[in-house]
């Protein structure tokens, strides 16, 4: 205890201490790595974020851009750094470069291994090279389904190592190994964190994560869509809570963890869909129930015992205050993105991606996933005729070279808020 007042004292100080000193911050422009640059920001960093776009978003950065403090490196971790990175001298780095999210980790499954291994390794190397602490955000998808409700840290985990999720799941349990090796084989001053569900501004609307699905399809008058029975139990903290954790394990002079951080009130999936659909008035969202998810875990619960006794820390955030954030977020971004769907134009010839502009309905419908490019099929052929219907796509028929011609005056003449999406046509096409 004494400890963590100290910490308290000695953060507090630091705020103000910190100008000069440099943070690399891996998948910084993503939903949490994008609020762990606002903190490095505020407590003076020259704060260098690396991230490759692949579920990272610059828009998550925007307010940064100008300060002479903010560095973007547009890279991909799995490869070696640049030499703009390993020039430098940092003081702290962390290491959240990878897809989270289902949706995004099972479309690039060896990426996301990948990532979790040569990327952690690259990560490893340059904290070494710096003598310096670094966090790696692990994930409480190490526990698997769990045998035991809540998950503490000593837990070995229940994973399935073969299946659609084991590139997260076992990347992320390689990924821990790799740091208390470095850890035990040159001294690297790991630090390890286990986060458990979490939610705020700045996630993705099609992330497939409960909260964002639930939120968006409430706010969107669509139908909340519950995989399962909806009896399987979540614990959900805000982002805020998180990034608090993230600073006093890193700024912990001896923990390496691994750290359970996440908010121990534990609610099934039902539970969160009825809460959710309440706190959006008028609403025409009906709750649906579909498949369950192959291999999803039944419980999820931390332990925050260790966070507690060692860090001095707990969770603030309600959930209730911690959706009003979220959703006025996402109403305002959802406004803004409906503003600019107004002028988006959608060419087909012969098949699409409009994954940004349709539900999971329509993709599934007409067998699609998420950036389909390819030969459309004959039961495919309604698409073109259903996106002629559409109020908020502006679709226009034609061969690849005419709307090609199209599409760059549509480029040179739209306003700054306009999305525009154009695919043309693949195969024998000798003019697309």
């Amino acid at each position: 205890n004494s400890f963590c007042t100290l910490l308290d004292v000695v953060m507090s100080a630091n705020a103000s201490m910190h100008n000069g000193k440099r943070v690399l911050i891996t998948g910084g422009a993503g939903f949490l790595g994008s609020h762990v640059t606002d903190r490095a920001m505020r407590e003076g960093f020259d704060v260098y974020v690396m991230d490759n776009l692949y579920t990272g978003v610059l828009r998550n950065l925007e307010h940064h851009q100008g300060n002479p403090r903010f560095h973007f490196v547009n890279h991909d971790v799995q490869h070696p750094f640049p030499e703009t990175v390993t020039k430098l001298k940092f003081d702290l780095i962390f290491h959240l470069a990878c897809a989270a999210s289902p949706v995004h980790y099972q479309a690039e499954p060896i990426m996301t291994t990948l990532t979790c291994v040569n990327g952690t390794n690259n990560v490893l190397k340059e904290a070494l090279r710096n003598d310096c602490p670094v966090l790696v955000a692990s994930t409480s998808e190490v526990y698997g389904d769990p045998l035991k409700n809540p998950q503490v840290e000593t837990d070995w985990g229940n994973v399935n190592c073969t299946g659609i999720r084991s590139c997260y799941d076992e990347g992320k349990r390689a990924g821990e190994a790799l740091c208390f090796d470095y850890h035990r084989n040159h001294g690297v001053k790991v630090r390890v964190v286990r986060i458990f569900n979490t939610y705020g501004p700045r996630m993705l609307f099609n992330d497939g994560r409960i909260i964002s699905n639930f939120v968006v399809q409430a706010l969107k008058n669509e139908n909340i869509t519950v995989y399962g029975t909806g009896e399987y139990t979540r614990s959900f903290q805000y982002c805020d809570d998180l990034i608090e954790g993230f600073w006093r394990l890193i700024h912990h002079p001896t923990e390496t963890g691994p750290v359970n951080i996440g908010n121990p009130e534990e609610y099934s999936v039902l539970d969160m869909a009825k809460m959710i659909k309440a706190m959006v008035p008028g609403t025409k969202s009906e709750i649906v129930f579909l498949p369950a998810a192959k291999d999803d875990p039944k419980q999820r619960r931390p332990d925050n015992t260790k966070a507690q006794q060692v860090l001095g820390w707990n969770p603030t955030v309600p959930v209730a205050e911690g959706l009003k954030r979220t959703m006025e977020e996402f109403s305002t971004r959802l406004a803004r993105e409906n503003v600019a769907m107004d002028k988006v134009y959608v060419q087909c010839n012969p098949l699409l991606d409009v994954s940004s502009h349709v539900d999971e309905a329509f993709l599934a419908k007409y067998k699609l996933g998420k950036g389909t490019a390819g030969l459309a099929e004959p039961d495919q052929m309604g698409i073109y005729a259903e996106l002629g219907a559409r109020s908020d796509v502006k679709y226009i028929p034609g061969g690849a070279g005419l709307n090609t011609a199209r599409v760059a005056q549509w480029m040179s003449q739209a306003p700054k808020a306009s999305v525009i999406t154009y695919v043309g046509a693949i195969g024998d096409d000798k003019n697309g």
